[in-house]
This record gives C-alpha cells, structure tokens and sequence, in this order.
C-alpha cells in the first residue's frame, strides 16, 4: 500500500511567515539587500519633491532593479510579476509590489545613477571575491573588461 504525505493547502498559521525565514543565509538575494542598503542614495532622494502619493523606497526599487539584472530579468513587468511569485523578489520588495510603471519610470528618471551603483556592486562583489568580471551588459550598454599586462 502506498502512503502519501497529507496535502491541505488550508493550513492557517499561528503567527504570519517571514519571507525571511523562506530564504537560505546565503542567497544573492541577501547579498543585494545587505550592498544596497550600505550605497550612498542621497542623489536618488534629492529628486523627490514629496508631493503626490507616497514613493517606494529608493532601496526597494533599485534592488529590484539589480537583482533582477543579475538573474536575467529585466522588464519592469517582469520584475513586478516576480514579486508575486519569486521568494527572492518577494524578499528584496520587502513583501510590496511596486508595478511595472513605477519601475521603469524609476530606471528612466535615474539611469545614469543607476549604472553607477551597479557598477559599485558589482567592484564590491568583485573584491569580496563574489565574480569575475567579463562582459556585462546595463540595458543594452556593454562594458567589455579591461585587461591588464602582467
């Protein structure tokens, strides 16, 4: 006779999950959250004027942004989509939902900040000995290696 484990997708929780306890110590995904947080984003903040309703953390968004390059997904409604259904996404939005058109106006209205912070993520990566670099690609833009001489 052949025993299955019980499914009941009805199971409450006693006390809400933590999209924290869902990720490994050591995911990407902690990593951009943890080298984000310590980038210097007051040139992002100075363009905001207050008005209007409230914006989404400048951490959430370009973390979004970064991450999502790292593993390939660039449309904006791709990310918005994956912060439904990635655990990894989810982490990084912190469990908001930014969508598509507040993503890509964001990478629009600070592009040029953008690929700078990404280009100090990814020389932090490199000293802690994360990546190597070779061709990366920033919305089309490549930046071969430069290699040096012995």
């Amino acid at each position: 006779m052949t025993r299955f484990v019980t499914v009941n997708r009805d199971t409450a929780y006693l006390l809400p999950p933590s999209v924290e306890d869902w990720l490994p110590k050591d995911h990407l995904a902690r990593f951009v959250v943890d080298i984000v947080d310590q980038l210097d984003l007051s040139g992002l903040t100075r363009q905001y004027r207050g008005a209007g309703s409230a914006a989404y953390h400048r951490t959430v968004m370009l973390g979004l942004l970064i991450y999502g390059y790292a593993t390939g997904v660039y449309s904006s409604r791709r990310i918005e989509a994956a912060t439904y259904e990635s655990i990894a996404f989810r982490y990084i939005a912190a469990n908001e939902h930014p969508d598509h058109d507040s993503l890509c106006v964001f990478r629009k209205r600070f592009l040029k900040q953008i690929e700078a912070l990404f280009v100090q993520v990814l020389c932090i990566a490199r000293q802690m000995k994360l990546l190597k670099l070779g061709t990366i690609a920033l919305d089309g833009t490549k930046i071969h290696r430069q290699r040096l001489a012995p």
